[in-house]
This record gives C-alpha cells, sequence and structure tokens, in this order.
C-alpha cells in the first residue's frame, strides 16, 4: 500500500515536499507517476520516476518540481516557486516489485496542496 503526504497551505512562491511511502519493503521500483487534479478538471501526470532513474516532467512544472526517491520505500515530490494554479489533490500511482517478486500496482490516497496568491 502507498502512503501519501506532505501536502499543505504554501504561499505563492514558496516550497512543500510531498512523500509517497509504500508500506513495509519493496525490491524495486519500476515506476512512480505523482499525479494531481484541481477541482473541476482531470488527473493529469506531474512528474514520473522509472526505474532507471530517468525522470519526466510535465511541462508546466519543469525546473519546479522534482521528482527522486531514497532507494528504499519512499518516493518524494520537491515543490518549489510554487503558484496558485499547482493548487490541487496530489496523488501518487507506484508499479513496483516486493520482496517476494510479486508486482504491486495502485494509488496512494490524495493529498491536498493549496497555494496562496
Amino acid at each position: 500500500q502507498l502512503q501519501a503526504s506532505g501536502g499543505g497551505l504554501v504561499q505563492a512562491g514558496g516550497s512543500l515536499r510531498l512523500s509517497c511511502r509504500a508500506s513495509g519493503s519493496i525490491r524495486s521500483i519500476n515506476v512512480l507517476t505523482w499525479y494531481r487534479q484541481a477541482p473541476g478538471k482531470t488527473r493529469d501526470s506531474v512528474a514520473t520516476m522509472h526505474s532507471d532513474g530517468s525522470t519526466s516532467y510535465a511541462d508546466s512544472v519543469k525546473g519546479r518540481f522534482t521528482i527522486s526517491g531514497d532507494n528504499a520505500n519512499t518516493v518524494y515530490l520537491q515543490m518549489q516557486n510554487l503558484k496558485p494554479e499547482d493548487t490541487a489533490v496530489y496523488y501518487c500511482h507506484a508499479d513496483f516489485l516486493m520482496p517476494s517478486g510479486s508486482r504491486y500496482i495502485g494509488w496512494g490516497q490524495g493529498t491536498l496542496v493549496t497555494v496562496s496568491s
């Protein structure tokens, strides 16, 4: 299971770090994506990290957001220079291998990020 945390209220220009933690140990992460969904809008991908360490970002967050992992069971989304349009519920979605070799694919619960102007 996945647990997302780190959301909150921040002023424009501020920073937050979101965490997505897998409960228990995992063998490896195949891919993990942070999504966000603003009220009345679709859930869109924001940042993705692959097992080889490669990353990709939505154009709207390039240069401001960074996805990284701790080589254990947690992936972070460092968000800097936040803008009011970044306000959304953020979700993590992961595909990883358990120590048993079985594959887990699932969503974490959302964490709300609110950026005030």
